[in-house]
C-alpha cells in the first residue's frame, strides 16, 4: 500500500459506480444542539470539522466515530462556514457566522486567538488556498470580499472584492472557492444568476500600481476609480436565467447561488444555483449563451418584428447569424444520417417507447446514455429536444434550443429540429427571433409551411407580438431586462453591464434536487475524476448524478427537513453530510449482504417531480408544504398535453424519430 503511485490509484478508482449504487448510511456523529451548517474534511481525511446553530465547532474522528473536541467559538450566532488553514498541521480552524465575525481559534489550546469584526452582516463562506498558507478569504452578505493575512499584526481585514461598487448596496455575496489547481483563481457567487471568477493576482497586482501612483489620491486597497483592472473578472451564467429574472421576481422567486466549487483538476465550476437546477461550467472549452437580449436601444415592435435588429454583427437573439445555424437558400434535401450500433440503436428505441409513454424524464435520460457514446448523432440530439419540450421542468426549453441547434449543427437539413428551434425560441419569449426563425423554416420546407403545427404557431407568435403584454413595457426603460436595476440602491454599473453580457454558459444542467429554502445548500464533485455530482435539498434528501449523462443515479434520505451540506472525502468513497437535524452523517457503500437500505429513495422520478411544484409552489403553499398541509392544484409541471403539432404522416411531427 506504500508503494509509489498507490494513493493516486487509490483515488482514481474510490469512486465507482457499483459503490454510489451500494452507498448507505454507516453512521450518524451526535454532538451538536443545533442545525450542523458547515462540513470540512481535512487534507488527510482523518479529521471533519463541523459548524452550528449552537456556535459550537466539533472536530471528529470519522473513520472511528469520535468526538475528539468540541469548543464554544465565541460566536454569538449560527455558524455558516469551517475551514482548516492549509500548512497548520491541522492546529488552525477559521470560522464565519451570522454576527458579522471571522474568528480563528487555535485547536492545541481550544483558543480563539483572532477575532476579525470588518463585515457588517453575516458571514456565509470562508476559503482558503495551499498557495497562501497564511491567507484566507471571506464572503459576506455585505457584498464584500474580504483578505486575511496572519502573518501581519494588524487585526484587520482589507477588501478584495466589492460587488456593490457593481451592483448596488442590496448585493449580498454568498459563497466563494478558490482553484485547487490555479490558487490565483476565486470564483464568488452572490444575489443573481451571475457567478464570478476573479484573478486575484492581477487585482493585487493593480492595486499596487494605483497605490505607486502619484495622482492615486487616498491610498486604499479598493480603489474607488477602478477597483477591478480589465481582464480580471469573468462572469458565467445559465443562458435562461437573465431574461427569466422579471418573471421570477413577480413570484418572489430568488435566485442566488448558494455554493461554488471547483473540479479536483480546476478545469470545470459547480453551481448550487438558489430557485434553480446545478449548473457545471466549463472554464476550459468556453461557450457563449445561446440567446442574448435586445440591445439598449429601445425597439418597438413593429421594428424587431422581423428580427433584423443586431449588434456588434450579433443578432439580438441568437447566433443564428455568428455560429453558421441560419437556415440555407433553397428546399432542403434530407441527408443521410449515419446509422447507430446495435445496442444504441435498442437504447434509442427504449427512450421512444418511454417517450410515448409519456415518461419524459426516462426517456431524456436514455437519450443522453446514447448521446454520450454517440456525440454526433442529430437525431438523438432532436429527440431529446422534443422530450424536454415536453417535461418543461425549469430550464428545460432552453435545453431543448441546446440540442436542436447541435442537430442542426450534425444535419442542416433535420427538419424538426428546425421547427423545435422556432418554438423553443417562442417559449423563452424571444418572439422576434421565433418569427425569424419559422420564416426560415417555412422557406427550407415549403411542404411543411401551411401545416397545422405551423400556422399554430405562426398564430402564437403574432399574437405576442402585438398583444398589450407586459414584455413591451418592460423593454421600454433602455437597456437589456438583465441590465436594469429596480431603485438607486440596486443601481448597477456600466463596468458591470459589460461583464454581465460576455459572461459564458453552462456545459451541464442537473435536475431534480430543490433549493428555495436555505440559502448555504451545497453541491460537490464527487470522486477524483468528478465522476458523480452531489446536491442536498429542501426535501431531506440529497441527490446524486453522473456527471457526463447528467442521469440521477440515486437518492437518499439524508435529514428530517433540510440536506444543505455534503462534503465527500479526498481519498475514499465515503460522505459526510448535515443538514436541519443536530447530526452528521457519514455515508459508504454498505455490504452486499446488509439487508434492504431504508434511506433509499426508490421513486426518483416522483421525488424530483415534487422538487420541481415544489420550487415553482407560492411561496406560501412551501411554507403550508413544510408544516405538513397538502396543497390541491399546484401543477405538474412536466406531464402536459402535446404542443400544437399535428402528428399525421408528413406534418411536423411532436413524436421523436
Amino acid at each position: 500500500l506504500q508503494e509509489r503511485g498507490a494513493l493516486g490509484f487509490e483515488r482514481h478508482y474510490h469512486v465507482t459506480d457499483p459503490f454510489i449504487r451500494r452507498l448507505g448510511l454507516e453512521a450518524e456523529l451526535q454532538g451538536h444542539s443545533g442545525c450542523v451548517n458547515c462540513l470540512e474534511w481535512n487534507e488527510k481525511g482523518d479529521l471533519l470539522a463541523s459548524g452550528s446553530d449552537d456556535q459550537h465547532t466539533i472536530v471528529w474522528d470519522p473513520l472511528h466515530h469520535k468526538k475528539l473536541l468540541s469548543m464554544h467559538t465565541g460566536h454569538t450566532a449560527n455558524i455558516f462556514s469551517v475551514k482548516f488553514l492549509p500548512h497548520s498541521g491541522d492546529r488552525i480552524l477559521i470560522t464565519g457566522a451570522a454576527d458579522s465575525k471571522v474568528h480563528v481559534h487555535d485547536l492545541t489550546v481550544k483558543e480563539t486567538v483572532h477575532m476579525f469584526g470588518d463585515h457588517t452582516n453575516r458571514v456565509k463562506r470562508i476559503a482558503t488556498a495551499p498557495m497562501w498558507p497564511n491567507t484566507f478569504w471571506s464572503a459576506a452578505e455585505d457584498g464584500l470580499i474580504r483578505q486575511y493575512d496572519l502573518r501581519e499584526n494588524s487585526k484587520r481585514s482589507e477588501v478584495l472584492i466589492d460587488l456593490t461598487e457593481y451592483c448596488g448596496q442590496l448585493v449580498e455575496a454568498k459563497c466563494l472557492t478558490v482553484n485547487p489547481q490555479d490558487n490565483n483563481y476565486l470564483a464568488v457567487g452572490a444575489s443573481g444568476p451571475f457567478v464570478r471568477l476573479y484573478d486575484i493576482r492581477m487585482i493585487h497586482n493593480h492595486r499596487k500600481s494605483m497605490k505607486q501612483s502619484p495622482s492615486a489620491g487616498v491610498h486604499t486597497f479598493c480603489d474607488r476609480q477602478k477597483p477591478l483592472p480589465d481582464g480580471a473578472a469573468q462572469y458565467y451564467v445559465a443562458g435562461h436565467l437573465p431574461v427569466k429574472l422579471p418573471d421570477y421576481n413577480n413570484r418572489l422567486r430568488v435566485l442566488v447561488a448558494t455554493y461554488v466549487t471547483f473540479s479536483p483538476d480546476g478545469t470545470e465550476l459547480l453551481v448550487n444555483m438558489g430557485g434553480e437546477q446545478v449548473y457545471l461550467f466549463d472554464l476550459t472549452y468556453k461557450q457563449r449563451p445561446y440567446t442574448f437580449l435586445l440591445p439598449k436601444k429601445c425597439h418597438t415592435s413593429g421594428e424587431v418584428q422581423n428580427g433584423k435588429t443586431s449588434t456588434n454583427g450579433m443578432s439580438n437573439g441568437i447566433h443564428l447569424h455568428s455560429n453558421g445555424f441560419r437556415l440555407s437558400e433553397g428546399r432542403a434535401h434530407v441527408s443521410p444520417q449515419v446509422e447507430l450500433p446495435p445496442y444504441l440503436e435498442r437504447l434509442k428505441q427504449q427512450a421512444n417507447e418511454a417517450f410515448a409513454c409519456q415518461l419524459w424524464t426516462q426517456a431524456i435520460q436514455l437519450y443522453s446514455k446514447a448521446v454520450q457514446k454517440a456525440p454526433n448523432n442529430a437525431m438523438l440530439y432532436g429527440n431529446r429536444a422534443a422530450a424536454y419540450m415536453k417535461r418543461k421542468w425549469d430550464g428545460d426549453h432552453y435545453d431543448a434550443l441546446r440540442d436542436c441547434l447541435k442537430a442542426i449543427s450534425l444535419n442542416p437539413c433535420h427538419l424538426k429540429a428546425h421547427f423545435r428551434l422556432a418554438r423553443c425560441l417562442f417559449e423563452l419569449k424571444y418572439v422576434a427571433e421565433a418569427l425569424e426563425c419559422l420564416d426560415d423554416f417555412k422557406g427550407k420546407f415549403p411542404e411543411q409551411a401551411h401545416s397545422s403545427a405551423c400556422d399554430a404557431l405562426d398564430r402564437d407568435i403574432n399574437a405576442a407580438l402585438f398583444s398589450k403584454s407586459d414584455n413591451a413595457e418592460d423593454k421600454k426603460g433602455g437597456g437589456p431586462i438583465r441590465l436594469r436595476a429596480t431603485g438607486r440602491k440596486d443601481s448597477i454599473s456600466e463596468d458591470e453591464m459589460v461583464l454581465r453580457e460576455r459572461s459564458y454558459d453552462y456545459k451541464f444542467r442537473y435536475c431534480g434536487h430543490c433549493n428555495t429554502t436555505t440559502d448555504i445548500k451545497e453541491a460537490n464533485f464527487f470522486g477524483s475524476n468528478a465522476q458523480y455530482i452531489v446536491s442536498g435539498s429542501d426535501d431531506g434528501s440529497f441527490f446524486i448524478w453522473e456527471k457526463e449523462t447528467t442521469n440521477l443515479v440515486r437518492v437518499l434520505q439524508g435529514d428530517e427537513s433540510i440536506v444543505n451540506c455534503l462534503q465527500p472525502h479526498p481519498s475514499y468513497c465515503f460522505l459526510a453530510t448535515s443538514g436541519i437535524d443536530p447530526v452528521v452523517r457519514l455515508w459508504n457503500p454498505r455490504p452486499e449482504s446488509e439487508t434492504l437500505n431504508g434511506r433509499v429513495v426508490v421513486d426518483m422520478e416522483g421525488a424530483s417531480q415534487a422538487n420541481q411544484r415544489r420550487m415553482n409552489a407560492d411561496p406560501l403553499e412551501v411554507m403550508l408544504l413544510n408544516m405538513g398541509y397538502r396543497i390541491t392544484g399546484l401543477t405538474s409541471g412536466g406531464a402536459g398535453g402535446s404542443d400544437d403539432e399535428d402528428s399525421s404522416e408528413g406534418q411536423v411531427q411532436c413524436r421523436p424519430s
